[in-house]
C-alpha cells in the first residue's frame, strides 16, 4: 500500500531517534470508537506519531486502535512513534508504577517518548520544596526505564527555563524533548534558546490557542492570502521554525487538513506578522510559579 508518510519529515532527537514533525494529539479522545476513527484518518493521511498521557485516560484505547489499524494501512509497530506522559499525581516514588502501567495499558512493547507531564506534584503547594525532589525522583525512574529500552526517549512537558536548567545540572540522560504551549501569541523565546543550548527538541502543543487563534484577524488574512486554512497557517508557522506539532482533533477531515503542512511555505513577511502577535498569552496551565 502506498503511503503518504514520506511527506512528513522527521526531526532527529538527541538519542538518534527520528520523531515525525507532525503527530496527532489525543486529549479528550476517550471512547474507543472515536479513537479508532481518529487514528484511522490519521494513518491514512500520513501521520505516524500519536501523543497520549496517563491523565488522558486513553492509553489502552490508543494501543488497541493501533493494533487493529496498523495492518490495514500496511504498517507495523516500528512505523509509529508513541508518546505518553507521567501524571502529576504520580511524581516521585509512584513514578515507576505509573510508567509501567502506561506501558501495560498501551501494550505496544515499548514507548517511543515518555515525558514528565508537569513540573509540580498534585496536592502540593506551588512553593513546596518537595516539588523539585519529586521531579528528580521521577527523572531517575525514567532514566532507569530508558536504560532498559522500555522508553526509547525521555523528556519533559510544561517545564520553565529554570526547571530545564535544574534538570540539566543533575541528569545522567538529558531530556530529548520539551513539550510546551507554543503559538504566535506565545513565542517562548527564552525556552527555545535553552532547548537549543542543551540540544533538546522543542515541541509545540496548543498550536491553535485552544481554537482562539483561528479567528484572529491577522491569521485569517494570512490564510486568505495563501489560500490555506487558519489551522494550516498556525501549524506551518511552527513547523517552518523547526518546531514539531501535535494538533488534536477527532474530526477526520480536519485531521487530513492538518497534515497538509509540508507542500507550502509562508513568506518571511507573513512569518513576521504572525510572530508579531506575541504577547505572552497562555491558554493552558502555567508552571512558572512551581518551585
Amino acid at each position: 500500500m502506498s503511503s503518504p508518510a514520506s511527506s512528513i519529515p522527521p526531526v532527529l532527537l538527541n538519542t538518534g531517534l527520528p520523531m515525525p514533525f507532525l503527530g496527532l494529539g489525543t486529549y479528550k479522545l476517550v471512547v474507543l470508537e472515536d479513537v479508532c476513527r481518529a487514528v484511522d484518518a490519521a494513518l491514512g493521511s500520513g501521520y505516524r506519531a500519536f501523543d497520549s498521557a496517563a491523565v488522558y485516560r486513553n492509553e489502552a484505547q490508543l494501543g488497541r486502535a493501533l493494533k487493529e489499524l496498523l495492518p490495514k494501512h500496511g504498517l507495523t509497530r516500528e512505523d509509529v512513534f508513541i508518546t505518553s506522559k507521567l501524571g502529576s499525581s504520580d511524581q516521585g516514588e509512584k513514578a515507576m508504577e505509573a510508567a509501567l502501567q502506561s506501558l501495560s495499558l498501551l501494550d505496544l512493547g515499548y514507548i517511543d517518548l515518555y515525558l514528565i507531564h508537569w513540573p509540580g506534584t498534585e496536592g502540593l503547594d506551588v512553593a513546596d520544596q518537595r516539588n523539585p525532589v519529586h521531579r528528580s525522583q521521577s527523572w531517575a525512574t525514567l532514566e532507569e526505564l530508558h536504560a532498559q529500552g522500555k522508553l526509547k526517549a525521555i523528556g519533559v512537558s510544561n517545564y520553565t527555563a529554570a526547571h530545564m536548567r535544574e534538570l540539566m545540572q543533575s541528569c545522567k540522560v538529558p531530556p530529548a524533548v520539551l513539550q510546551v504551549e507554543f503559538h504566535p501569541k506565545l513565542c517562548q523565546t527564552e525556552l527555545r534558546k535553552v532547548c537549543e543550548e542543551y540540544g533538546v527538541c522543542f515541541q509545540a502543543y496548543s498550536s491553535l490557542g485552544k481554537g482562539d487563534l483561528v479567528t484572529d484577524p491577522v491569521v485569517l488574512e494570512v490564510a486568505k492570502n495563501c489560500e490555506r486554512t487558519t489551522g494550516q497557517v498556525l501549524l506551518r508557522w511552527a513547523v517552518q521554525q523547526g518546531v514539531p506539532v501535535i494538533p488534536k482533533s477527532s474530526n477526520p477531515e480536519r485531521i487530513k487538513d492538518n497534515a497538509r503542512l509540508f507542500d507550502f511555505t509562508l513568506s518571511d513577511s507573513d512569518m513576521d506578522r504572525l510572530s508579531a502577535l506575541d504577547c505572552g498569552r497562555k491558554y493552558c496551565r502555567d508552571g512558572t510559579l512551581i518551585a
